[in-house]
C-alpha cells in the first residue's frame, strides 16, 4: 500500500511537470460570440433578420475587421470595418448599443463589447446611410469616404465621421478612439441574449494543482514508510 502511494505521487509530479498549461480560448483571441437578434437589424449597412449569427474579430492590425458569419460559422454574411470604442465598466454579459434610425428603418447596431471588456467595436457605415443616421440621431457617425466590400479594401479605406448636416471631418476629431478619453463619453447600455454561459473564458493553468497533489501523495508515503519501520523496531514488553 506505500509503494503504491509512493508510486501515484510520484506520477502525479511528473504529469504536473509535463503537462502543458491551458491557454486562452479562440473565442477570447477573436472574442467570438454568438448573437441572437429577435428583429430585424442593420450592421454596418447589412440588414441581418431575426436569428442568431456568428460575430468574431476577422483581422486585428492597424484596424479592427469584424466577420459576421451564420450561427454554425459556415457562412460568412458580412465583412465590416470598426473603430474603438470604450466604456468604463466591463459586464459579464454581451452588450450591443444601438443607434437611433429614420422611421420605418430597422435599428442599427452602433457599437459590440465582448464580456469582460472595456474595448468594444463601434461599426462604420457605408456613406449614405452614415447620413440617414446622423440625421436621425443628430450625432455624428463613422463612414467610409468610399465602400469597400471585402477586407483587402477594409485595410486600406478612408474613414471619415458624417455631421447631422452632412458634412464629413476627421474621424479622431469626434469620436473618442483611446480610453484616456472615455470618461467625457456616456452612453447607454443593453445586454442581450447570448447562447454561451456570461463568463469569462478560463485560462488558469492546472500545473500548480498537480504538483501540490503530487508532492502530499509523496510526503504522505514516506511518512508511512517511516511510521511502519519504527514501529516494527520497537520491542515488545
Amino acid at each position: 500500500m506505500i509503494k503504491k502511494a509512493l508510486w501515484i505521487g510520484i506520477a502525479l509530479t511528473v504529469f504536473g511537470l509535463v503537462s502543458p498549461p491551458r491557454s486562452a480560448g479562440a473565442d477570447e483571441w477573436n472574442r467570438e460570440t454568438k448573437i441572437t437578434f429577435s428583429h430585424p437589424v442593420d450592421v454596418a449597412g447589412h440588414v441581418l433578420v431575426a436569428g442568431t449569427y456568428l460575430f468574431k474579430i476577422a483581422d486585428v492590425n492597424d484596424r479592427h475587421i469584424v466577420q459576421i458569419s451564420s450561427a454554425d460559422g459556415k457562412t460568412i454574411i458580412a465583412t465590416v470595418m470598426t473603430i474603438p470604442d470604450y466604456r468604463l465598466t466591463p459586464t459579464n454579459d454581451t452588450v450591443i448599443k444601438f443607434r437611433e434610425v429614420p422611421a420605418g428603418s430597422p435599428e442599427a447596431v452602433r457599437a459590440w463589447f465582448y464580456p469582460g471588456r472595456t474595448l468594444g467595436e463601434e461599426f462604420v457605415y457605408p456613406k449614405q446611410r452614415a447620413i440617414e443616421l446622423a440625421k436621425a440621431s443628430k450625432v455624428p457617425v463613422p463612414a467610409l469616404a468610399v465602400d469597400a466590400v471585402d477586407v483587402a479594401g477594409l485595410k486600406t479605406a478612408q474613414i471619415v465621421a458624417v455631421t447631422p448636416d452632412e458634412k464629413e471631418v476627421p474621424v479622431t476629431a469626434v469620436f473618442q478612439t483611446t480610453p484616456a478619453a472615455v470618461a467625457t463619453v456616456a452612453r447607454n447600455e443593453a445586454p442581450i441574449a447570448r447562447d454561451e454561459p456570461a463568463q469569462l473564458p478560463k485560462t488558469a493553468s492546472t500545473l500548480p494543482l498537480f504538483m501540490a497533489l503530487g508532492i502530499a501523495a509523496v510526503g504522505l508515503a514516506f511518512g508511512l514508510a517511516a511510521f511502519v519501520k519504527r514501529a516494527a523496531t520497537v520491542p515488545v514488553k
